[in-house]
């Protein structure tokens, strides 16, 4: 049985409800609490439970059973228990999640990051002032519509360009999401997000480096909650502030993500979701001539028939060509399982080893 220590309604500050409360019939134990990451440093994990917020780590059973994948992220619901030495929380199992926002992790290493978790509006944000590039808004559309949760686009510093009513109605039309164009300094635009900002409701912040995410954060909590710095006005590109991902909770009740700029941002078995992001073109493409058309240069290809006839855009053809490549070069979800369970297997036997050697000398 999982404790939550009597009254739920510190639970239910953090989105808890009854089916998180449904979702721990599989996971039961003695002495368990409930709780939720709300913040993650490196081997460390920051939880609010029942009791107020504490830091946790991960009971010895579950690193050791856990993949890359499994491992407790911002935003996920997880059950504690007291360590027996010093009675601090330990992660003992992660909830089933209901969405989770993933990237290609940087690196040579084939793997993925887990960005946020169980999030219900991913605010995906990017600067009018020179930092727009529907390309990139396209891969961010693509892996939120993956992650089950609601994309939304914002256009920050809407103060710092003369007409951003242009811009939105090409991106609704392209990307078909709700985009919204704001400036946190003046406050022009920021109701019309207040839709979203529902008791209870999780809200992810994502965007690349400088384009004003924690300046929004702070203006849409209506607080101080992250440390800003002024644009550069030479490059018109802000300076990167958010250092690590935390969940904040706002007056109205709703719950707000906030995520470092990512410089890089490598797709993650997000097939549904760019073909979603580029349905005109998936459509086309079931026309085309041949099955393993290209869309370059063979003949009877619908695609380019359409970019031809200015009925599509030429570059989100490329863009949609380089997305579907680069998922394409990704090994198999059944490859990537087999390849992590040889990994943690070698890693077990490597440990073990020591350990014999150390008992043997002793």
């Amino acid at each position: 049985m999982i404790v939550t220590n009597g009254s739920v309604g510190a639970l239910q500050a953090w989105g808890w409800d009854s089916a998180w409360a449904t979702a721990l019939a599989g996971i039961s134990a003695e002495d368990r609490f409930v709780a939720r990451v709300i913040a993650q440093h490196r081997g460390l994990w920051l939880v609010a439970a029942e009791s107020g917020e504490t830091s946790a780590t991960l009971t010895g059973r579950f690193r050791h059973e856990a993949l890359d994948g499994d491992l407790p992220a911002v935003g996920d619901w997880v059950a504690c228990v007291n360590s027996p030495h010093d009675g601090a929380a330990r992660i003992d199992a992660v909830l089933p999640r209901r969405s989770v926002f993933r990237r290609r992790a940087a690196g040579p290493r084939v793997a993925a990051q887990i960005v946020a978790a169980n999030v219900d509006t991913l605010f995906v944000a990017t600067s009018l002032n020179g930092d727009l590039n529907p390309r990139r808004l396209e891969r961010y559309v693509a892996m939120g519509r993956e992650s089950g949760a609601e994309p939304v686009v914002l256009l920050t510093k809407a103060d710092l360009v003369d007409d951003p009513d242009a811009p939105v109605e090409r991106l609704e039309s392209e990307l078909r999401v709700p985009v919204v164009a704001l400036s946190s300094r003046t406050g022009a635009g920021v109701e019309a997000v207040a839709r979203w900002f529902e008791p209870g409701r999780t809200i992810a912040l994502v965007g690349s480096s400088g384009v004003g995410k924690s300046t929004l954060l702070n203006r849409l909590a209506g607080e101080e909650l992250m440390v800003t710095r002024e644009i550069r006005e030479d490059d018109a590109r802000g300076r990167h502030t958010t250092t690590h991902r935390e969940l904040f909770r706002l007056a109205s009740g709703a719950l707000m993500l906030d995520t470092p700029g990512m410089r890089e941002f490598g797709l993650w078995d997000a097939n549904e979701g760019v073909d979603e992001t580029f349905a005109e073109i998936v459509e086309l493409v079931s026309r085309c001539r041949f099955a393993d058309c290209s869309h370059r240069l063979e003949p009877g290809c619908a695609v380019q028939a359409a970019v031809t006839a200015g009925r599509l855009d030429a570059g989100r053809v490329k863009s949609y060509r380089r997305l579907a490549h680069e998922l394409a070069e990704q090994p198999s979800p059944a490859d990537r399982r087999e390849k992590e369970r040889r990994f943690h297997k070698a890693v077990r036997n490597a440990s073990a080893d020591s350990m014999a050697r150390k008992s043997y000398r002793g």
